[in-house]
């Protein structure tokens, strides 16, 4: 008895330590920001291209469906969090633990977590970086022969003291900072966008990317991959929630959906007029990034720039919160360490380096979203919830969320089949031409 009490009280002292569960007095308008942050990011900017891929027909088409099936998938999750009565699933791979057993729960679901926030992060460093060079190039020609390899190193110098914050619920500020930032440079990418698109929209050709039907096959699945991207919240959806208090009157997922709600409908709002006024304006030419397109007037696609710099560094730290808590309880845990600011400040700066490594190693933004977007963003937005949700609560065949999981799994399945592969040849193409630092 005592050795169970005491492992007991030692596992709740762990929980009070690690970044997820340290503190559960967040409210619902937290959720609504956080979803923001996580959600409207980087693969936003990426929409109109992903649109030049797919087309009107085939880039709204799928556009619309993902937010459907996502929006669907994410209420499964918030409701699976307090499934259990007197317990709460605080993490991804707890719920896949508790739908698929202890081993091969965590074993199905943690990879696949840990790929999309770490390939998360990844972008996010080459975003920053990149983002921050245009900022910067627009306000003076002398920035022009700064190479973005040291932008990136900036946008990692920076997130090595913002990695140092304690848990989920301190990064409150930052998210919020990050999720107006988010809004303001979608909105400054629509308006410029839109302006653009009636100076010169009769020069504009709205036909698919390539010319060649290789070249259109591979774009298609990068453009699906794209935007899978674009859906890359629910890995962290469980730990969100993991941060609002609950009791049997009051459960979580009242306030948790209540934020989802808000967060889903700023994105639907960011992602259509960014997508449409994007393609509008630019057609099969526009960048990866909409924003690079966009050059006047210069003092405000500079600040849009720097908005998405600002954003970037609040949503790196969002979707770092996972990794340092599965780093720190493995240190601990396993390897004995003992719960300290010295144990978090090396393994947080540790993980910051190599992901900023990596970042200035293979910085190709439209490659990445897509290839990343298609391995792993479409398994834990699109199709794993589902499977959860039908192993835990058995809906009866052919009724309505028996028909809709299945229908979303399908989707995802198409999307992790396809997406990486074309991800891959846009990495492979624009690798041709990269220099690192000359």
């Amino acid at each position: 008895m005592n050795a169970s009490t005491n492992e007991e009280q030692r596992q709740k002292d762990l929980n009070d330590w690690l970044p997820i569960t340290a503190s559960r007095k967040a409210k619902w308008w937290y959720s609504a920001f956080h979803n923001v942050t996580a959600v409207v990011g980087a693969g936003v900017l990426g929409l109109p291209f992903a649109m030049s891929q797919l087309g009107w027909v085939g880039g709204l088409t799928t556009l619309s469906v993902s937010w459907v099936v996502t929006f669907y998938s994410l209420w499964q999750m918030v409701e699976l969090h307090e499934w259990v009565p007197g317990k709460r699933f605080d993490r991804y791979p707890e719920l896949g633990q508790h739908a698929f057993g202890e081993k091969l729960g965590y074993w199905l679901v943690m990879p696949q977590q840990m790929m999309v926030q770490i390939a998360t992060d990844i972008v996010y460093m080459v975003t920053g970086g990149k983002s921050l060079k245009k900022s910067a190039d627009l306000l003076h020609p002398w920035f022009h022969d700064i190479r973005q390899t040291y932008y990136i190193i900036f946008f990692a110098v920076v997130n090595l003291f913002l990695a140092q914050v304690p848990n989920f619920n301190s990064l409150k500020s930052i998210s919020l900072t990050a999720a107006i930032m988010s809004f303001g440079y979608s909105m400054i990418a629509f308006v410029a966008s839109t302006i653009k698109g009636i100076d010169h929209h009769t020069q504009v050709n709205h036909g698919i990317r390539s010319e060649t039907k290789a070249g259109t096959t591979f774009g298609i699945f990068n453009g699906l991959g794209t935007i899978a991207f674009a859906f890359a919240a629910h890995s962290i959806a469980l730990e969100i929630q993991a941060t609002i208090p609950s009791t049997p009157e009051k459960p979580s997922k009242k306030p948790m959906w209540l934020g989802c709600v808000v967060a889903y409908i700023i994105v639907a709002a960011c992602y259509l007029s960014v997508a449409i006024s994007g393609f509008w304006a630019f057609g099969n030419t526009v960048e990866d990034d909409v924003l690079i397109s966009l050059d006047h007037p210069r003092w405000l696609i500079s600040l849009a720039n720097f908005m998405v710099f600002l954003h970037v560094l609040g949503g790196y730290q969002v979707f770092a919160m996972p990794v340092f808590d599965l780093i720190e309880s493995y240190l601990v845990q396993r390897r004995n360490f003992s719960p300290g600011t010295s144990l978090r400040v090396i393994s947080r700066s540790t993980y910051v380096c190599i992901t900023a490594f990596i970042g200035i190693c293979v910085p190709f933004f439209g490659g990445l979203l897509g290839f990343f977007g298609g391995l792993a963003f479409s398994s834990t937005s699109f199709f794993l919830p589902c499977i959860m949700w039908l192993v835990i609560c058995k809906p009866k065949p052919w009724s309505f969320h028996w028909t809709a999981s299945w229908t979303c799994i399908l989707v995802g399945g198409v999307i992790t089949i396809l997406a990486p592969i074309g991800g891959a040849r846009t990495i492979i193409l624009s690798a041709k031409t990269y220099k690192l630092f000359s």
